[in-house]
């Protein structure tokens, strides 16, 4: 350590003030220099490169435990701790922020729908209960307004639709995609807050079709849609509080990459037995 702090400092002091300071030889410290890494360290090195492409491939968006499942899944043999030691040497952080707000508001009027899940966010297999919501996403255009459908079941992104409007038809649109994608059997569970769009008589007829019940919060709190507010955070912890979309065009394209080609086919989740969206429904489908 004695010698790794002379060369740190060299640029300060000279070799010779340095090893006179720390009680060391001069020719001790010049044989330092020109040793070989060991092959722990040359180990080490080699490892922390592939968690480095971890990181990268994944936007920065795992910890040291999803980065250990995710390198054990590409057949690396290393320790957890070992994995965590190396990522906070290079000081390797995930991008998170605080994962919600929690906001109450009283309301006086009667729910438009019952509570069907009780902050109970559990499914026993597709497309039995779909949780949605809507964000809004700054550009330098104005705001780009998502509007999204999520699997309880598989955490997987299901419909979604972006516009420059938080209106009627966004939402309608989202649902519409799940509808076509997904083809539920009747009796599907969707689960939002009390938003009025969600009680317009168009998206009310869409669920009426497909035989839909319908499910809303109690009162307006982020953990009575927990999964739906949950995505959101990640969303803008790992893509849009690290952006600056010029305009709502860039915005989307960008959105559109995260959802489709990132968190639904490659962002693995603890809650999933470290799979993503698509494998955990492949492998519980059987395919």
């Amino acid at each position: 350590m004695k010698y790794a702090f002379i060369q740190d400092n060299l640029e300060s002091h000279s070799v010779t003030a340095l090893c006179r300071c720390l009680a060391v030889s001069r020719s001790g410290y010049y044989e330092w220099t020109t040793r070989q890494p060991s092959a722990r360290q040359q180990a080490d090195a080699a490892l922390l490169e592939l968690i480095t492409q971890v990181h990268e491939q994944h936007r920065g968006a795992y910890g040291a435990v999803k980065t250990w499942r995710c390198l054990q899944q590409r057949g690396v043999a290393a320790g957890k701790h070992r994995v965590a030691r190396l990522r906070a040497a290079a000081g390797i952080e995930a991008k998170r922020k605080k994962r919600f707000r929690v906001i109450v508001e009283h309301h006086k009027s009667a729910q438009a729908a019952p509570d069907l899940l009780n902050r109970v966010f559990e499914s026993p297999g597709p497309d039995q209960v779909w949780v949605g919501d809507m964000t809004f996403i700054r550009t330098r255009q104005g705001w780009l307004h998502l509007a999204m459908l999520m699997d309880v079941y598989s955490r997987r992104v299901v419909g979604w639709a972006m516009g420059d409007k938080a209106n009627g038809p966004l939402h309608e649109a989202a649902l519409v995609m799940a509808l076509e994608q997904r083809r539920p059997k009747p009796g599907l569970i969707h689960h939002t807050d009390r938003g009025m769009m969600y009680r317009t008589s168009a998206y009310r007829q869409l669920m009426q079709d497909a035989q839909i019940r319908p499910s809303m919060n109690g009162r307006k709190s982020a953990y009575d849609n927990a999964m739906a507010e949950s995505f959101f955070s990640n969303l803008k912890n790992e893509l849009v509080h690290h952006s600056d979309f010029m305009t709502r065009d860039e915005g989307k394209m960008e959105v559109f990459d995260y959802i489709e080609l990132f968190y639904n086919r490659h962002r693995i989740h603890q809650s999933l037995d470290y799979l993503t969206p698509v494998q955990f429904e492949a492998r519980n489908s059987g395919k």
